[in-house]
């Protein structure tokens, strides 16, 4: 498979010198494309600092991240936001939806801030939507809908412009359970479709559904099942 992510004796670290804190403590790692991969570690693991590496939010400290073989370690704030938009869609515990516009109004928002033409937009929010099963709530606002609802828009919204990766970050943390399975369906299935999914969990349970786990604790990696 094709290797989509790299990490190469990466390091990031607080407060360089006698007080200082390493989140990430020499990490490598390789995600291919169309894997489904969960990051799961408690709170102060290092999860979530790997997280904002993975999703060209933070850059390292030490060592390298190769992003489709794009050394992305040292690059401006304005060239990583550029590499989001193309390459990540972002799913966030919290939906991040916009009260007053509906569920496809939320999901055509940032392909009309990438300059797509209104047609075109039309027609990928609406497959987004019948990707995730909201078809008939497309004219719903946030209010009138579910928890696991809203969070089915959130990930619409993230998949609509197709990038091939979808970075989700405790996507099920805010939901009961069966809202909360009705999220990993919607994630498996667009795993079977050839998306690579990176999930963000403190939950064992979570974790599992994925094809492989990868945990971290004192910004180590303790575990890989990769095999």
């Amino acid at each position: 498979m094709t290797k989509l992510i790299q990490l190469e004796h990466v390091f990031k670290i607080y407060h360089p010198g006698e007080n200082e804190v390493r989140a990430l403590d020499d990490i490598s790692l390789t995600i291919s494309q169309g894997e489904f991969v969960a990051i799961v570690g408690s709170s102060g693991s290092g999860k979530s600092t790997m997280m904002n590496l993975l999703g060209c939010l933070d850059i390292p400290t030490k060592g390298r991240y190769l992003l489709e073989g794009q050394d992305v370690s040292h690059m401006t704030d304005r060239q990583l936001s550029a590499i989001r938009n193309q390459t990540i869609g972002f799913i966030f515990q919290g939906f991040n939806l916009i009260p007053g516009l509906t569920a496809l109004e939320n999901v055509e928002l940032p392909l009309f801030y990438r300059g797509v033409p209104k047609a075109e937009r039309r027609r990928l929010s609406l497959l987004a939507l019948e990707q995730v099963g909201l078809s008939q709530r497309t004219h719903h606002r946030p209010a009138e809908m579910s928890g696991g609802q809203q969070q089915r828009v959130a990930i619409a919204r993230a998949i609509a412009a197709e990038p091939p990766i979808l970075l989700a970050d405790e996507p099920t943390g805010n939901l009961d359970s069966r809202s909360g399975e009705g999220i990993m369906a919607v994630l498996s299935s667009l795993h079977s479709q050839g998306r690579t999914v990176i999930l963000i969990t403190h939950d064992g349970g979570v974790a599992a559904r994925a094809g492989r786990q990868i945990t971290v604790g004192d910004g180590h990696i303790l575990s890989d099942t990769e095999e």
